[in-house]
């Protein structure tokens, strides 16, 4: 079970058709109730329950229950910020859970209600879901998230803020799982994506250690191609987290189906490309390669072929 997901958009849509709301900057989850049981479940259909605790109790005791939303925490700015959530959301320990859950809450933020009291509502409209779940009431750690008419409105409002963007969504769309649609496109303010590590290197000067930074890749119909080194972002936690996952990994040729400059290979441990990371850069030059990319996390609920749809 995985959830539908947005196109990418090019223009805020206008007219009466469309109602438009924010893009959250966390972690994408179904939740469902069932006999009882709440179970949260990943982009790529993993369970997460243990991960959330305060999520974790249905907030409508046991009537049967599945919605999609965004599991966020906010920054020291009081900003959702997916890099808060990156301590929290590998964690299969349950002690360790609930002591983060408490010095680093989450809000599930749900947007979507997919079935309720045995009801599959996915062949309704958006608008007539909506409605439906409005009417839940849901106000704690669940929390229904406003929608707009105005969508150039949100868009200004949300880059004032420093939110991470706008997804506009068709009043008539109804929905379906592990499917990317049209009819639901997402505008990001800030230029952030997901790339593949395909190698890595330590501190300048060493051989050993935690990676300095990463090379990375963009999945494309014609392979994986080099887009450039990723260092700044990578702290000594995410460093050790990194190396742990890398290490494994390693093989003697690139993975890059293009040429990486020789420069950039100096010193590299080349790894499978199964790694997705997310990144942030302020543009994209000519020759396709990151200007000044920061790393933001590792994707865990993302594979390489996530990136291709």
């Amino acid at each position: 079970m995985r959830p539908m997901l947005a196109s990418k958009g090019t223009f805020v849509p206008k007219g009466e058709a469309w109602v438009h709301e924010v893009k959250w900057d966390g972690v994408r989850a179904l939740a469902e109730v069932r006999e009882g049981r709440l179970r949260l479940y990943s982009r790529n259909g993993n369970d997460i329950t243990v991960a959330w605790p305060e999520l974790a109790t249905p907030p409508l005791g046991e009537r049967d229950l599945l919605v999609d939303g965004e599991i966020i925490a906010l920054n020291e700015h009081g900003l959702p910020d997916f890099r808060m959530l990156q301590d929290r959301m590998h964690l299969r320990n349950a002690v360790t859970a609930r002591r983060l859950s408490a010095s680093t809450p989450a809000t599930y933020m749900v947007f979507d209600l997919l079935r309720l009291d045995g009801e599959d509502l996915t062949h309704l409209a958006w608008e007539d879901r909506r409605a439906r779940l409005e009417a839940l009431g849901l106000d704690t750690t669940w929390q229904v998230p406003a929608v707009y008419d105005d969508g150039d409105m949100l868009f200004e409002a949300t880059r004032a803020q420093g939110l991470e963007g706008v997804v506009s969504k068709r009043r008539s769309s109804t929905y379906a799982f592990d499917r990317r649609t049209d009819s639901w496109l997402k505008l990001a303010h800030r230029l952030n994506a997901s790339f593949v590590i395909g190698g890595w290197k330590p501190q300048e000067g060493t051989t050993v250690g935690p990676p300095a930074s990463v090379l990375v890749g963009e999945m494309t119909p014609e392979g994986l191609m080099y887009r450039g080194r990723v260092g700044s972002g990578i702290g000594p936690k995410a460093g050790a987290r990194l190396l742990a996952l890398l290490q494994p990994l390693e093989r003697a040729e690139s993975p890059f189906d293009d040429e990486v400059p020789q420069v950039d290979t100096i010193g590299v441990t080349f790894v499978d490309p199964v790694i997705v990371i997310d990144v942030d850069s302020h543009a994209t030059a000519k020759n396709q390669r990151l200007r000044q990319p920061s790393f933001r996390g590792v994707r865990s609920d993302l594979t390489p072929e996530d990136l291709l749809s």
